[in-house]
């Protein structure tokens, strides 16, 4: 009882001055996994050091910075469940004791007993945010967590400036507004917002990936993802050129179909659009192909 109550007494020591406890091996072992134990923790595995370029690790840090302080500061808070984090320049030996190759990971560890296949957080399917980790905390704790977010007045600012930007371009232009009847300058801007959603910027917002991964043992880099259930950044960007080129083409051998120039243009026209349409159309399904390894072809 004693060993349990210094345990405690430390661990409340160290949440007062900081909502996330770093660990290294030793406090790992001493606090999470040695018993006795009457509190539940919630580690972060994750690799910050500049040179390990884990952009995604960053982000992830910042949501979990979030939660902890949200916890940290809430009337509730107890010492029933701790937040902690074991950097991999910090804490090798842990990842190596718990097989662990990737980063950022998230685990709980109950009071009692080995960790489930449930305390480890499903960072793939359902993202990073505060709110998804308070959830799938109280599923596993009890413990509900309120998450409490700084003000953030960017995204404000952005819209009254783009907006002030826009109302002063029309005043400017006010005797002469023919181009908002422009259907191709409509169509090119759908076309713009069609592409940035189909490509996978949406997902980006959300998740927070990479832009693209670097092999540590050989140095080589990888822009698309092996696994259908991801993306890097620039695997995004590569796609939205490739429906635009394959667009580009339709729209070329629209032209070729319709106009009424001259013959000999118009072929011209329609071999250049279907070439567009052929060989970057394969090429985007050679990336599905290499994402999707069972789809039956």
């Amino acid at each position: 009882q004693n060993l349990l109550a210094e345990k405690v007494e430390q661990l409340m020591e160290w949440s007062s001055r900081r909502s996330v406890i770093r660990m290294n091996g030793d406090k790992f072992r001493r606090f999470v996994k040695a018993p006795p134990r009457n509190y539940s923790v919630v580690v972060m595995f994750t690799a910050l050091q500049p040179q390990r370029q884990c952009s995604v690790c960053r982000q992830a840090n910042e949501e979990y910075q979030v939660l902890a302080n949200s916890w940290r500061y809430s009337s509730a808070f107890s010492n029933k469940l701790f937040f902690t984090v074991v950097d991999y320049d910090e804490g090798a030996d842990v990842f190596q004791q718990l097989n662990m190759n990737s980063a950022p990971t998230f685990m709980h560890f109950p009071p009692k007993g080995k960790p489930k296949r449930a305390d480890t957080f499903d960072l793939q399917r359902i993202g990073f945010a505060a709110e998804q980790l308070a959830k799938w905390i109280a599923d596993r704790t009890d413990v509900h967590i309120r998450v409490f977010r700084p003000p953030n007045y960017s995204g404000t600012i952005a819209l009254a400036l783009l907006v002030s930007l826009v109302g002063g371009l029309l005043y400017l232009r006010r005797n002469n507004l023919e181009f908002i009847y422009n259907k191709t300058g409509w169509a090119m801007a759908a076309l713009c917002v069609v592409f940035a959603m189909t490509s996978g910027q949406m997902w980006n917002h959300i998740r927070g990936p990479p832009y693209a991964h670097k092999n540590p043992q050989n140095g080589q880099v990888s822009y698309i993802h092996g696994s259908s259930q991801a993306q890097f950044v620039a695997e995004s960007h590569i796609i939205l050129l490739l429906n635009a080129a394959i667009t580009m083409g339709m729209v070329l051998l629209n032209e070729a179909a319709t106009s009424k120039g001259d013959v000999g243009k118009r072929r011209i026209i329609c071999l250049v659009g279907l070439g567009l349409v052929v060989f970057f159309f394969s090429f985007l399904l050679s990336i599905f192909r290499s994402k999707y390894h069972g789809y039956p072809y």
